[in-house]
């Protein structure tokens, strides 16, 4: 887990101190690194609610070395094929501008950040061999309650791609969200020399938003990034930790966000209520079936908080409202007999209401699309719900059914 961000809202808060290091915690070549590992890892396991079951490997790389690590995970987890296509489905619900280059921009915005990581696949926390180390103390708080969480909660596993990618991101907002509220609890507790419980202010999201909000200032590679892929990074920090708060202000022993825990879709980290207890909502999944004549180039899922992102850019300010009441979504990119690409995106919503509030604000801006677009009301398996064609004929025969998970 790269820490994106989430440094800036805690740097000039104090240096830390701590109790003589049991150093059989931490492998390390670096001993300074080593000693103020071990001095944190005890009660950044307590605080996470976590049991540290094996040491932590914390080495110091290069800058060079780093921004290398960071293009082969890109690599990894979004191909150069991926990313083409991801990139045409935004440019067709005009979240981006046609043939922009995704994958320059994310590695221009974490190599802009990169001071420190946790790598899930080789279990081991890597800072800048350049700084000191009390002035990676913010970062190593945050990556090490990752290392922490990567005990008990296999990592890799809760945002693997085919998850899709609104559970991914719901899971990377319990898990950042959760090492941001233990990491400005941690040091705000240095500052004051008093403990706090960050999870009992009311206006958290309010306190944290504008420090992040500020970095689209201070980063030029963020701050010039499209809002979608601005969006996407800054919400397991800022909503994550919103939905860690309200796990810990309704069940007591702050319990880590995992298993029952964990959200399923961002409509539950917005709200917290839907993911347990009697609010319990999970996701509905979709599987859309299309004639064999058109080849499916990429799907996925854009979820509450993206499609709150799309009603914003096209309908401006205060318009994410008009997302509530999703339960479930899946597009297509399609190549049609003729060679030419375009978009399907189904979805289904808790109430006709919903649904039909969402359609008939959305129908005011399909001329801005970039491609003839048609949306129509339907009953999806007995749901209501709406499909939206983009450079599509309303004419193509679509089977969409309740999937069972992906």
């Amino acid at each position: 887990m790269m820490m994106f961000a989430a440094a800036a809202l805690a740097l000039a808060l104090a240096a830390c101190g701590g109790a003589p290091p049991d150093t059989t915690l931490v492998l390390s070549s670096d001993p300074d690194l080593r000693d103020r590992v071990a001095e944190l890892l005890p009660e950044l396991s307590e605080r996470a609610g976590m049991e540290l079951v094996r040491p932590v490997r914390v080495e110091r790389r290069s800058r060079g070395d780093l921004e290398s690590y960071l293009l082969f995970k890109l690599n990894e987890d979004l191909s150069p094929e991926e990313s083409e296509y991801l990139t045409e489905s935004y440019a067709l619900l005009g979240l981006v501008e046609e043939g922009l280059d995704l994958r320059e921009i994310l590695l221009s915005v974490y190599n802009e950040q990169v001071a420190g990581f946790y790598d899930p696949d080789s279990t081991a926390l890597f800072v800048m061999d350049d700084m000191p180390v009390e002035t990676l103390e913010t970062v190593m708080i945050h990556e090490l309650v990752h290392a922490v969480q990567d005990q008990g909660a296999n990592l890799d596993s809760l945002t693997a791609e085919d998850r899709g990618n609104d559970r991914q991101a719901a899971a990377q907002a319990a898990i950042e969200g959760h090492a941001t509220l233990i990491m400005l609890e941690y040091m705000a507790e240095e500052l004051r020399g008093e403990p706090m419980d960050l999870s009992t202010l009311p206006d958290l999201s309010q306190r944290i938003g504008p420090a992040l909000e500020g970095l689209r200032n201070q980063y030029p590679a963020l701050a010039s990034a499209p809002a979608i892929i601005q969006e996407s990074l800054l919400f397991p920090y800022l909503k994550g930790a919103a939905y860690v708060a309200a796990l810990w202000q309704t069940h007591e022993n702050r319990p880590p966000p995992f298993q029952a825990f964990l959200p399923q879709s961002t409509e539950q980290v917005l709200d917290p209520d839907r993911a347990w207890g009697q609010g319990e909502d999970p996701p509905t999944e979709l599987d859309i079936q299309v004639p064999a004549s058109h080849e499916i180039l990429y799907q996925n899922t854009l979820g509450q908080a993206e499609l709150g992102i799309f009603l914003e850019e096209h309908l401006g300010s205060g318009s994410r409202t008009l997302a509530r009441g999703w339960d479930g979504d899946r597009y297509l990119l399609l190549r049609t007999p003729e060679g030419d690409h375009g978009l399907v995106w189904a979805s289904v919503w808790d109430g006709e209401e919903e649904r039909n509030r969402f359609t008939e604000a959305a129908r005011g801006f399909l001329d801005a699309l970039p491609r003839l677009a048609r949306l129509e009301e339907a009953e999806l398996f007995g749901r209501p719900g709406a499909v939206l064609r983009v450079g599509l004929p309303s004419a193509l025969a679509l089977d969409i059914q309740e999937g069972t998970g992906r």
